[in-house]
């Protein structure tokens, strides 16, 4: 199936306008069947004491390049909630711009699994995460455009 451009259009402004993806100023750039990238320019308020990305910003890049990288496989009027991240963090980084590609691995009927990637300007590996994702029926977001362009 083909996702629909308006309707992932629709998802980036939902997800650039909840309060917490708005507060960290991150941004859902693109989606596709099993894909998502989210990026964020950094800027002072993410960085911890010793000047380096705090943990939290880069645990919830990953957090949710694999959510968005599961949602397109999930059915329209269901949402999903993370029940498992693991993640390592491989280098710090002081500046520039992060960038999470997640990948979904397996879509189940109930239970997801999926991976991100985090890089900087350099597309130096920051740190890897995966996620177990379960599917809520009946939770789905309201989107006015359909989710796929008809076969």
């Amino acid at each position: 199936m083909k996702p629909n451009p308006e309707y992932i259009k629709e998802l980036q402004v939902i997800v650039g306008e909840a309060p917490f993806p708005k507060h960290i100023a991150m941004k859902l750039t693109e989606m596709d069947m099993g894909l998502a990238t989210i990026e964020l320019e950094l800027s002072t308020v993410h960085l911890q004491p010793f000047g380096l990305v705090h943990g939290g910003v880069i645990a919830t890049m990953i957090d949710t390049a694999t959510f968005w990288a599961v949602f397109m496989s999930i059915p329209e009027d269901a949402g999903l909630v993370n029940v498992d991240l693991k993640l390592n963090y491989l280098r710090p980084v002081t500046k520039g711009r992060l960038r999470a590609e997640g990948r979904s691995i397996r879509e189940g009927k109930s239970i997801c699994y999926s991976e991100a990637r985090v890089y900087d300007d350099l597309d130096s590996l920051i740190a890897h995460g995966t996620s177990t994702l379960m599917i809520l029926p009946g939770k789905g977001l309201q989107v006015r455009s359909r989710k796929f362009l008809p076969s």
